[in-house]
């Protein structure tokens, strides 16, 4: 299977798996208790921002589930977390490491946004190309769009300021995706 087809691929399924209906609350509370403790503390901090946000604009959200995962998961590599080259966490697996690489964290800011009533068609994985210390680099974001054709807003573990894609520089997009299809 080609990379870009498997990505579309895994992100369907694991949007079958971990869809919107995973971040109820009740729901999480039920699958962190079969976890560890760090998935449990993780999911009241989830649910706790999620009670809050009732009154916050989609650009608050996204600033806040940005910042959330950004503090609380440590970027590393798949082969340091999980010992092999390319691993797909799920959010409760990432939040038991406490770490994931730039697909784990980007796709739980993805599922936390839909939780939090954005629009599924506001939001787009996006694969890039990364200007990171002065090397180019793979790199996955999530990109949300505030309006329909509009320019997104880019949600990153990189660079953690919620900014127009204009203002990044530093990324140069591929090709982004969603359960629904896939775009260059």
């Amino acid at each position: 299977m080609r990379p870009m087809s498997r990505m579309v691929l895994v992100l369907a399924l694991t949007l079958l798996a971990w869809g919107v209906a995973a971040w109820d609350a009740v729901r999480l509370q039920q699958q962190a208790a079969t976890r560890s403790e760090a998935v449990r503390l993780q999911v009241a901090a989830l649910i706790d921002l999620a009670s809050r946000s009732r009154g916050w604009t989609a650009e608050d959200r996204g600033r806040q589930v940005n910042g959330f995962f950004n503090r609380r998961i440590e970027w590393r590599e798949d082969m340091e977390v999980w010992l092999r080259l390319d691993y797909w966490a799920s959010p409760l697996e990432m939040f038991d490491k406490g770490a994931g690489d730039c697909e784990d964290i980007a796709m739980g800011k993805y599922f936390t946004l839909l939780g939090l009533c954005l629009p599924p068609t506001s939001l787009r994985m996006v694969y890039v190309k990364a200007n990171h210390e002065g090397r180019v680099q793979a790199h996955m974001v999530l990109a949300w769009y505030p309006h329909p054709n509009g320019e997104p807003m880019i949600l990153d573990n990189l660079n953690p300021d919620l900014l127009p894609a204009s203002q990044r520089r530093d990324l140069q997009p591929v090709f982004s995706f969603t359960a629904e299809g896939l775009w260059q």
